[in-house]
């Protein structure tokens, strides 16, 4: 899989996303929840002849929600299954925000070089 159809398959699930994090401006602010967040934060790449042979990323995708979502969840559950992404997930409560975060870590074998900036 390539770091695009992982920014393809976030970007179907029709939610507001950002690489990271977003960066509110006037003319452009912090969306409403729910949104999305992915990144690429390691890497587990295979070794082979004093080279890294096959990139593995791992990809977090953050969904946050003000209210507990479990129909939205089954579809991001369903799009990861879909994608052949091996998946767990975390959840939390951010009293300060007052929102949900939920968290699906999982494994790609990245087939465009490792790019982990999602570009």
């Amino acid at each position: 899989m390539t770091t695009q159809q992982i920014a393809a398959m976030v970007a179907g699930f029709g939610l507001p996303y950002a690489y990271d994090h977003f960066s509110p401006t006037p003319q452009n602010p912090m969306p409403a929840p729910p949104f999305i967040c992915f990144f690429f934060p390691n890497s587990d790449d295979l070794y082979a002849d004093n080279r890294n042979y096959q990139a593995i990323s791992e990809v977090h995708i953050e969904l946050y929600t003000e209210q507990k979502d479990f129909a939205l969840e089954a579809r991001i559950e369903a799009a990861l299954t879909a994608n052949e992404l091996p998946w767990y997930k975390e959840e939390t409560y951010l009293g300060g925000e007052k929102l949900h975060m939920v968290t699906w870590e999982c494994e790609a074998v990245i087939t465009n070089g490792g790019n982990e900036n999602g570009s």
